[in-house]
């Protein structure tokens, strides 16, 4: 959950990051979130609430812009001596009074309010002269940033090397579903910058994306996202990604929750899909979920050793399920002796669901108990 990571800045062993002020950092960050986690286990590391995370950047990138541009609109429209104080005193009148920051598309009434101030010193028309020069500039400026931020995520991705130092972190991104006027940008900018590639116009490998897919919010026209679905599908049908999971599938459908990310289903590329709890059915949710471990079973190999004889098949497929039981469970006895300080980021950022509870030499894993039960059942 990029979005918890992130509030209040965190630590990848080496020192303590902020907490990010911009699309730019926080697309970096983010890749340094996923390599960091990959160090501290195999597998994939996947963020199932990408747009949303990456979403708050662009507001955080949209605030500064706007007043940067308010200054020059006052040099070059009114010629006024200091704008920039003015700028200062003005974000102080409406931060004591309304609380209110600009935004993209101005969603909150924001230009209204700050017309109101702006009337004690300039004419209505310059006013919408003013405004109108802050909007269409900044809207630009993140814009760009937003692209440039999505496609050094993906270079980032396909280039920095996992602790194996032979491959990069296997890396899933999940998104979609937010219809905010940030996150939409945030997905349209990430589209465009995969569909142009690498360097050399390559098909980048990471992040695999999943696109989410939901009636009433991207799945049929009229829908708010609809335009980003079938962007989707043209990018898909150049470079593989995005991949499509369906919010509507009756084993999704019975754990969303709308307006809760939580409980929009991920996936981590090609296997891992966790939602269900059974120790607190109340918390079933995406955020801070995975696997301990995982094996695959070669089932055309054996179909072959098989040589057309059903019972055999499953002769050899009993053979192979003892054998992974036995060999996960060898596994997992092993993680559950380990304590949180040998898992510095999984568990000692509070990456994994309720590991922000537990102190640095608690047991990372379920007790001992829990593996005995498990046995005799």
């Amino acid at each position: 959950d990029l979005i918890k990571l992130f509030e209040g800045g965190f630590s990848t062993g080496e020192g303590h990051l902020r907490e990010p002020q911009s699309i730019g950092s926080y697309a970096a960050l983010a890749a340094i979130a996923i390599q960091s986690n990959q160090n501290d286990q195999h597998g994939g590391q996947s963020v199932p609430n990408f747009e949303y995370a990456m979403a708050i950047g662009v507001r955080k990138s949209y605030i500064r812009s706007y007043y940067s541009n308010l200054v020059k609109a006052l040099e070059l429209l009114v010629d006024m001596n200091n704008p920039q104080e003015y700028v200062e005193e003005l974000r102080e009148k409406v931060k004591n009074t309304s609380n209110l920051l600009p935004t993209l598309q101005n969603t909150n009434g924001y230009l209204e309010f700050e017309a109101k101030i702006l009337q004690e010193k300039f004419s209505e028309k310059l006013i919408n002269k003013i405004q109108d020069f802050c909007s269409k500039y900044t809207e630009k400026e993140v814009r760009k940033a937003t692209y440039q931020a999505m496609e050094g995520f993906i270079h980032n991705l396909n280039t920095m090397h996992s602790r194996a130092g032979a491959q990069v972190p296997f890396s899933s991104i999940n998104y979609g579903l937010d219809t905010t006027p940030e996150g939409r940008m945030v997905m349209i900018e990430l589209l465009k910058a995969t569909d142009a590639g690498l360097g050399n116009g390559e098909t980048p490998i990471f992040p695999i994306q999943i696109l989410k897919i939901k009636e009433g919010k991207n799945y049929n026209p009229g829908d708010p996202n609809y335009d980003i679905f079938k962007l989707s599908c043209k990018v898909s049908a150049k470079r593989l990604f995005p991949n499509f999971s369906f919010i509507d599938s009756p084993f999704n459908l019975q754990y969303y929750k709308d307006g809760d990310y939580r409980t929009e289903i991920a996936y981590m590329g090609c296997r891992t899909r966790v939602a269900a709890n059974v120790y607190d059915p109340s918390r079933e949710i995406v955020t801070g979920r995975g696997n301990l471990s995982f094996t695959s079973i070669n089932l055309p190999r054996l179909g072959i050793m098989a040589h057309g004889d059903i019972n055999k098949f499953f002769e050899l497929l009993d053979e192979k399920l003892d054998l992974v039981i036995e060999q996960l469970m060898f596994r997992y006895r092993i993680q559950a002796k380990k304590k949180v300080r040998n898992y510095p980021f999984l568990m000692g950022q509070g990456v994994w669901i309720d590991s922000e509870k537990l102190s640095i030499d608690d047991f990372a894993n379920l007790s001992n108990i829990f593996v005995k039960k498990l046995l005799k059942s």
